[in-house]
C-alpha cells in the first residue's frame, strides 16, 4: 500500500473489505486426510483436503519460534521440532492488530499455510517434476490482515502451483527502530528494526528447506503480494539477506517505499532531521503520558531525555500487547483498522541504504529477478467510497453523487499517481539494468452491479484490492456475487486469464501467452514512445486484454493535474493535490503549500489526518 502520510484510515472499503474478510473465514475444523501425511524438518504432520478432493492444505505450520517475551523486537529464531504427528488443520493466529475488543490476534503468530494439488504421499513429485512455489505476502498497511484471508485453492487446483501464505509481525511489533533497542541488540538483524521483513525472509528459508516435502521446487519460488504486501515485495528486492531465496516477484498495487533512521526515530519537531508521526521517539512520549509519567508532551520529552537507553529498553518491553497498541486505538475507524507507523528501515543490513528507485537503476544493488508490477486504474476509489465530499449519503451509506465529475477525476488521479510510483517508474528503472525480464500491467475491470440504486461500477470501479478476487479465482462468492459481479461468467473468464499469466510466470519466469499459450502475448516493458509498456486486464465487453504503450511518471501526473481543464478552479485543483499528499508521497506537506505560488494555502490540509496521540501537531 502507498505510504499514507499522517492520515486516518477512512471507513470506506466497508463492502469490499467485508467480502475479502469473509471469503477466507470458516468456523469448522477440517477432517484430516491420511493421504496428506508429510514430514518436514520439524516433524511429521497431516493436513486436509478441499471438498472436491482436488487440493490438499497444511495450515498453522510454525516457521519460526514464537516472538514473545525476550524475543519481542528480535529477529525470528528457528521453530522447534515437535513429537508425534502434528495436525495441520487450522491456520495459526493472526499477528497482533487492532480490530478486536480492541485488539485481535497475538504475538505468537509466525505460522504459514501450504496448499498443493492433491497427491498421495508416495506420488509427491521429485527432481525436475517438482512444482513451482508462489509465496503470498498479504496486505493491510503492514498493521492488519493475515495470510489466510484469501484461500488460494484455485491456483493450486487449476494452475499446478504450490501456494504458501504467511503471517508476519505487524505494526509496531513488526517494525520498530529505536536507539535503545539497537544498543541492546545481539546481532545486526536484531538491531535492524525490520522484524516483519525478517519474518518474511525466515519464511522463505523455511520454504527452501521444507517445500520439497510437498512436491515444491525450492529453486523456483515466486514471491507475490498486494498493497502493503506489494511494498514488502519491493523491500525484499533491496534486502541482501533475501538474495537467492526467491527467483521471481510480483507486486500488485505496491510501491517501493523504505524509510531512513531519522524519519523512523526522531521527534517530529527535530530541527535538523524531523521524524514522521508515529516515530519511535514519539511512541515513547505517548507511552510515558499513557502511564501517567508525564502530563503533556513537553514533560514527556524531559522524562525521555533523563532515561538511559537501558531504561527505555526495559520501559518498552514492559507493556502488554494491548497496552502497546493503546496509543493507536483512537485512530481505528470503520471496517479497516489500519494504523500507520514507520516501517522498512534503511538499516544497511536487512534493507539497503538508499531510495529503492535509485537502487533499481544501478546494477548489483538489488535482487534482480524477473519481475511484474501493476496497479488498478482507480486505486483510490476504494478509500473515497464513503468519505468523499462528492457523494450523497443516506444513513451513512453512499446513495448518489453530488459531483460525479469530481469523484471520477479524483479517482482517476489517485490511480495515475499510484501507477507512476508502483509500476511505471520502478519497472522503467529495472529495464535499464535487467533488460527484458520486467513486465507491467493495469487492471481496468469495473463491472460491479448497482445495489440499492447506487452504481458500484462508478463508486468503486477498478479500485484498490479488486484484482485479488481475480488472481485468487474468487469469482463465485455465492450470495455475495450480487454485490460484486454484474456478469459473473465474464468475471470468471478474466480470472482464469489472469491466473494463467500469473502461474505461467511462476512456471517459466515469463508470463508469455499464459499456461495454455492461447492468450495475447504479454510483452516486456519497452522504452520509447511507441514501445509496449503494460498489459491491460479487462472484460471482453470493455476491450479485453491488450497492450498499452504510454508510460508515465510522477512529474507527468503533477503537470497534467495542474492544467487539467476538468478542474474548474483552484479549490478543485488543490483538492487533487491534497489527495497526493494524503495518499502518496508525490507531494510533501511543504510542497503542497507552495503549489502555484501558494495558491493552495487557502485550503490547508485537514488536521484530522495527523496522528493525534503520536505527533506534536495537535498541541500538548
Amino acid at each position: 500500500m502507498i505510504r499514507f502520510r499522517h492520515r486516518r484510515t477512512p471507513s470506506a472499503a466497508a463492502l469490499l473489505a467485508s467480502v475479502l474478510m469473509l471469503v477466507g473465514c470458516s468456523d469448522s475444523i477440517p477432517t484430516p486426510d491420511e493421504a496428506s501425511a508429510r514430514t518436514v524438518a520439524q516433524g511429521a504432520l497431516i493436513g486436509t483436503s478441499s471438498e472436491d478432493g482436488a487440493v490438499q492444505a497444511w495450515r498453522g505450520l510454525p516457521y519460526a519460534a514464537p516472538p514473545v517475551g525476550d524475543s519481542r523486537w528480535r529477529a525470528p529464531r528457528p521453530a522447534q521440532p515437535w513429537q508425534g504427528v502434528r495436525p495441520a488443520l487450522v491456520s495459526g493466529s493472526e499477528c497482533s492488530q487492532l480490530g478486536g475488543d480492541p485488539v485481535m490476534g497475538g504475538e505468537d503468530c509466525l505460522y504459514l499455510d501450504v496448499y498443493a494439488p492433491a497427491m498421495a504421499a508416495e506420488a509427491v513429485p521429485t527432481g525436475s517434476d517438482r512444482l513451482p512455489v508462489m509465496y503470498w505476502i498479504h496486505g493491510g498497511g503492514n498493521s492488519m490482515g493475515a495470510g489466510n484471508q484469501l484461500p488460494p485453492e484455485a491456483l493450486a487446483r487449476d494452475n499446478g502451483v504450490i501456494v504458501v501464505t504467511i503471517n508476519y509481525r505487524l505494526g509496531i511489533f513488526g517494525w520498530l527502530s529505536h536507539p535503545a533497542l539497537r544498543e541492546a541488540a545481539a546481532s545486526p538483524e536484531d538491531a535492524s528494526g525490520n522484524f516483519g521483513t525478517l519474518d518474511m525472509i525466515r519464511g522463505l528459508e523455511w520454504v527452501r528447506d521444507n517445500i520439497a516435502a510437498f512436491g515444491g521446487n525450492p529453486d523456483r519460488v515466486t514471491i507475490f503480494g498486494e498493497s502493503a504486501g506489494g511494498m514488502n515485495v519491493f523491500s525484499l528486492l533491496v534486502s541482501p539477506p533475501a538474495k537467492g531465496l526467491f527467483h521471481a516477484a510480483i507486486s500488485e498495487s505496491g510501491t517501493p517505499t523504505t524509510m531512513t533512521r531519522d524519519e523512523s526515530e526522531n521527534y517530529t519537531d527535530d530541527p535538523n532531521a524531523p521524524g514522521i508521526p508515529g516515530s519511535s521517539r514519539e511512541l515513547v512520549l505517548a507511552l510515558l503520558r499513557q502511564t501517567g509519567r508525564a502530563a503533556d508532551r513537553a514533560t514527556a520529552k524531559q522524562v525521555a531525555a533523563s532515561m538511559t537507553p537501558a531504561e527505555i529498553n526495559v520501559f518498552l518491553r514492559g507493556f502488554s500487547t494491548e497496552e502497546m497498541l493503546t496509543p493507536f486505538i483512537e485512530l481505528m475507524e470503520g471496517a479497516m483498522p489500519i494504523y500507520i507507523t514507520p516501517n522498512m528501515f534503511q538499516d544497511g543490513h536487512v534493507i539497503s541504504v538508499g531510495e529503492p528507485i535509485d537502487l533499481f537503476a544501478t546494477r548489483g544493488t538489488y535482487n534482480a529477478v524477473p519481475f511484474i508490477a501493476g496497479t488498478n486504474r482507480e486505486e483510490s476509489k476504494l478509500f473515497f467510497a464513503m468519505n468523499s465530499p462528492h457523494l450523497e449519503t443516506t444513513f451513512g451509506m453512499p446513495s448518489g453523487f453530488k459531483s460525479e465529475r469530481l469523484y471520477d477525476v479524483e479517482g482517476e488521479y489517485g490511480g495515475l499517481i499510484w501507477r507512476a510510483m508502483g509500476a511505471d517508474e520502478p519497472i522503467s528503472a529495472m529495464r535499464k539494468v535487467q533488460g527484458s525480464s520486467v513486465w507491467a500491467y493495469r487492471f481496468d475491470w469495473d463491472e460491479e452491479p448497482s445495489v440499492l440504486g447506487m452504481d458500484l461500477s462508478k463508486l468503486i470501479g477498478a479500485a484498490h484490492a479488486v484484482e485479488m478476487l481475480f488472481v485468487f479465482g474468487l469469482t463465485d462468492l455465492g450470495f455475495a456475487n450480487r454485490f460484486v459481479f454484474e456478469d459473473q461468467p465474464s468475471a470468471a473468464r478474466l480470472s482464469r486469464q489472469m491466473r494463467s499469466y500469473w502461474a505461467n510466470f511462476a512456471h517459466t519466469l515469463r508470463p508469455g501467452t499464459g499456461q495454455g499459450g492461447d492468450l495475447p502475448e504479454w510483452k516486456p516493458w519497452t522504452e520509447g514512445e511507441s514501445g509496449s509498456k503494460y498489459l491491460v486486464f479487462d472484460s471482453d465487453r470493455d476491450g479485453g486484454i491488450e497492450m498499452g504503450t504510454d508510460g508515465i511518471d510522477q512529474e507527468f501526473v503533477l503537470a497534467r493535474a495542474a492544467k487539467d481543464p476538468r478542474l474548474l478552479n483552484d479549490e478543485e485543483r488543490c483538492r487533487v493535490f491534497r489527495n497526493f499528499v494524503q495518499w502518496s508521497e508525490a507531494l510533501t506537506v511543504e510542497e503542497y503549500a507552495e503549489i502555484g505560488e501558494g495558491a493552495c494555502r487557502e485550503w490547508p490540509l485537514d488536521s484530522r489526518l495527523f496522528f493525534p496521540s503520536l505527533s506534536h501537531q495537535n498541541g500538548s
